[in-house]
């Protein structure tokens, strides 16, 4: 069984424990609108390494449904607040939820999911016990806040500093670990091996391990979004470069570019996502194809997949020898050679 296999295993238990909590009922309009991106379902990954890594741990998989729940409730919630800021237009091959019911409303029932997936995490730690659940609280607790702490700093680039020039890879690398390698990869891990009764060294073995593979993974996503077809990817080609994001890509091709098309880049980033025009985005796209962007974003994510294959090498013999262990493995390796 490889990771992808193993997510279709729990991806109903996840998806039910959900819908328990949000079902629609009056205002029927407000819930369908909670339920729109649970109901479209994504990747469900985060989740997906909670659980493996709790299994992997010893954890009963009927006990990490829970928090697996709130996982995927946070990722539903962030995405519609995500997708406002960005002012996306596409999220898992659909409109965005602003563009079918508006900003305010789309706020609103991202705020309904935000509070149920609190009141989930709640549940979890009375049935899990004093210890254990105020454990996991916290962890949980401080990644989202280290998640959200990241969001700001790429708002604040997107909205106030507005120039690549001011821009650098320590930037980067601080945005894709608080966005990416903590939540997406090692926060994940960490909150299956507390359910599991795990603490101390094996939350830092898997930190080490996670760490690299979450900005392996962020560096792919960019990959992606300027090569993936649409339908696959499930967003809009080239958003980035519409949303004015920090990326290794745009920072090796402003680093490499000339004195006049360094000043045409940061004018085009000086511009709203509405004001930057299909010319000026495929201009863009030129110069990351004339100073070879891709090909040093894709350099970077190789390198920290190896950072990441080393780390696991390093504590294999501190992780479970089981079944579970090998997804794993195959877990942390999708992250970085993901197509979608």
């Amino acid at each position: 069984m490889n990771f992808k296999e193993y997510i279709e295993t729990i991806r109903s238990g996840v998806y039910s424990t959900i819908c328990g909590y949000i079902q629609i009922k009056e205002p029927e309009e407000h819930y369908r609108m909670v339920r729109d991106y649970i109901d479209r379902q994504g990747s469900y990954r985060r989740p997906g390494l909670l659980m493996l890594s709790g299994e992997m741990f010893g954890a009963k998989r009927e006990d990490l449904f829970l928090p697996a729940a709130a996982m995927q409730l946070s990722e539903d919630w962030i995405l519609i607040h995500d997708d406002i800021e960005d002012h996306s237009e596409m999220r898992r091959g659909k409109p965005a939820l602003q563009k079918i019911h508006g900003y305010e409303l789309a706020i609103n029932a991202g705020d309904g999911a935000h509070m149920t997936m609190w009141k989930i995490m709640k549940d979890y730690m009375l049935r899990a016990g004093q210890e254990r659940g105020s454990a996991m609280y916290d962890k949980f607790y401080d990644m989202l806040e280290y998640t959200v702490e990241g969001q700001y700093i790429e708002d604040n680039f997107i909205y106030n500093v507005k120039e690549m020039e001011r821009a650098s890879e320590e930037l980067y690398m601080r945005i894709a670990n608080t966005k990416t390698g903590y939540y997406t990869v090692y926060g994940p891990l960490q909150l299956g091996a507390l359910a599991a009764g795990k603490n101390g060294a094996i939350l830092e073995a898997l930190e080490e391990i996670g760490r690299p593979a979450g900005i392996a993974f962020q560096i792919v996503d960019d990959i992606l979004d300027m090569t993936a077809d649409e339908k696959t990817f499930g967003k809009r080609r080239f958003g980035d470069l519409y949303e004015g994001k920090v990326t290794l890509i745009m920072l090796h091709t402003y680093q490499s570019a000339t004195k006049e098309e360094k000043g045409r880049i940061d004018a085009i980033y000086r511009k709203r996502r509405e004001e930057k025009s299909e010319d000026e985005i495929n201009w863009l796209a030129q110069m990351v194809e004339k100073y070879d962007g891709m090909g040093y974003a894709k350099r970077m994510s190789e390198r920290y997949g190896e950072i990441a294959k080393r780390s696991i090498e390093k504590h294999l013999l501190s992780l479970p020898d089981n079944e579970n262990t090998k997804v794993l493995l195959s877990a942390l390796e999708e992250l970085y050679l993901r197509k979608k």
